[in-house]
């Protein structure tokens, strides 16, 4: 029986890389793993909760490592400095760094999946990400992949296969999965409605437009 992980924030990249992964008919069963490390935007845990019933999902942990915190520091969680406004791209934006919470996510979730005797963990690291992620760049998945084949007895693959590929190409892949992002929750700050002017709206929105998809959250005036 063929079994996989899907770090899953219950943001726009990781619920379309869950039901491409479903989708594609390729394992037995699908299992989401969320995680909640004191992040601001604590609400996408709330969406990530509502999507998964709808979806053909194995099991669905959601796990609390806010203790983190003690160690981490970073404006996108509760401990952190103001969520800054502006593109990505932006040097600003270098204050939403998450100091090694891929790796940490990841070490987790492949401790599941040897537990669950599944052989490969999925997370939606894309190509947006680069300027300021260093998590999320081809030398970190290459060496983290090497190090999830030995690390255990069984053999982990870790995948990213939206690694080269643009926000407004993931939407795309979206549209044509005919998926409700009103389902996925992208804003860096947790409010009643998302704010539209932190580099992660910025993006969303840019890639809505690219996919010609309007865009079902409601935004701050």
């Amino acid at each position: 029986m063929k079994q996989a992980i899907v770090v899953y924030s219950g943001g726009m990249d990781s619920f379309t890389l869950l039901n491409e992964v479903i989708a594609s008919g390729e394992f037995d069963h699908v299992h989401a793993l969320t995680f909640d490390y004191g992040q601001k935007h604590s609400k996408e845990i709330m969406f990530a909760m509502r999507a998964v019933g709808g979806m053909n999902v194995g099991q669905h942990k959601i796990v609390d490592v806010t203790s983190i915190n003690q160690l981490l520091d970073s404006s996108l969680t509760a401990t952190g400095g103001e969520i800054p406004e502006g593109h990505y791209e932006e040097d600003t934006m270098k204050s939403t760094v998450v100091p090694n919470r891929n790796m940490i996510m990841i070490s987790l979730a492949t401790g599941w999946a040897v537990s669950l005797g599944a052989d490969t963990v999925f997370f939606g690291a894309h190509a947006g990400d680069h300027a300021i992620y260093p998590d999320c760049r081809e030398e970190f998945v290459e060496a983290i992949n090497e190090v999830t084949k030995i690390a255990n007895y069984q053999s982990v693959e870790v995948r990213a296969p939206y690694l080269d590929f643009t926000k407004g190409e993931i939407a795309l892949i979206g549209r044509k999965l005919h998926l409700d992002y009103g389902l996925a929750w992208t804003c860096y700050n947790g409010r009643a409605y998302a704010c539209g002017k932190c580099g992660a709206c910025q993006e969303r929105l840019e890639a809505m437009e690219f996919a010609g998809i309007s865009d079902p959250l409601e935004y701050e005036k």
